[in-house]
């Protein structure tokens, strides 16, 4: 037995198979070695988006090359394997062609780039961070972190909101006062409150919009302008504060109110209490 696994070893074919073993794993090193030299020579010229493309074309481009030189040290033929993958490319693109359709979809999105990694968009009813932008589909973490797949093909076709795009955003407050609040005090207080408030920018400057007339208040809106990594903060102290603000001016938030009138029972007209005194005589 020992005899016959060293006539193996020392045969033609272990040798293939020993250099076709030695090529999957200079692949693997090579081209991880490649793709993190790609990545810190590009870093500074392109976005991460771009970054992370390069780097996956590149690994692959250069394992892919490994994988056909180790198949040919086992002796097959590269044509007919080329040949082989063709026919099934063509296979797979009439029995998949929800994939192709998410495929040419994502070349489009990484061509217009509507977003990029780490931004935060709202597709539907579904905002998150972007994980990854992939040529089938895109990952999001949401707020509660959950990891959400979208498919290239639904954010090409739905209307998709990105939060982060610009460095500053607006936050509108819609509030109401009673009637009989003085416009004037109200939006000064207003603006008082947005001057005391650090998160609120002076340029765009603040804006006070009288709205309307409802049904029971003075319809308000009031929007103030904040950096976008601020805009959370900025929502949830301007609310407090003008709260706060409005009652110590006395400045009165009213609230819908229904008052119900009960009506009382009806007394009955002369011939209805004739015809109950019949009826009880009768009985």
């Amino acid at each position: 037995m020992t005899e016959q696994l060293l006539h193996w070893l020392q045969s033609e074919q272990a040798s293939h198979i020993l250099k076709a073993s030695i090529l999957l794993l200079a692949g693997f090193v090579v081209s991880g070695l490649a793709s993190r030299a790609i990545g810190r020579i590009l870093i500074n010229n392109f976005s991460q988006h771009h970054v992370v493309l390069f780097k996956r074309l590149v690994y692959w481009l250069l394992l892919a090359l490994f994988i056909a030189s180790a198949l040919k040290q086992l002796g097959f033929s590269l044509s007919v394997l080329l040949g082989a993958a063709g026919v099934l490319s063509v296979a797979l693109g009439f029995a998949s062609q929800t994939s192709a359709s998410n495929l040419i979809s994502g070349l489009f999105l990484i061509g217009e780039q509507p977003f990029q990694l780490g931004d935060t968009i709202k597709v539907g009813n579904t905002t998150g961070e972007v994980l990854s932008i992939d040529l089938l589909s895109v990952k999001l973490r949401t707020f509660d972190n959950l990891y959400v797949r979208i498919p290239n093909e639904s954010l090409i076709k739905s209307e998709m909101t990105n939060l982060t795009r610009f460095p500053i955003r607006r936050f509108d407050l819609l509030i109401g006062v009673a009637y009989k609040e003085n416009i004037s005090q109200v939006r000064q207080v207003m603006l008082n409150v947005a001057d005391n408030n650090p998160l609120c920018l002076d340029e765009p400057d603040p804006m006070f919009l009288f709205l309307g007339f409802g049904d029971s208040s003075l319809n308000i809106q009031f929007s103030v302008w904040s950096k976008r990594e601020n805009f959370r903060d900025l929502r949830n102290s301007l609310q407090e504060e003008i709260k706060l603000a409005f009652d110590k001016a006395g400045i009165e938030i009213p609230f819908p109110q229904r008052t119900v009138y009960l009506a009382q029972q009806a007394t009955p007209t002369p011939t209805e209490a004739a015809d109950a005194t019949t009826q009880n005589h009768s009985v």
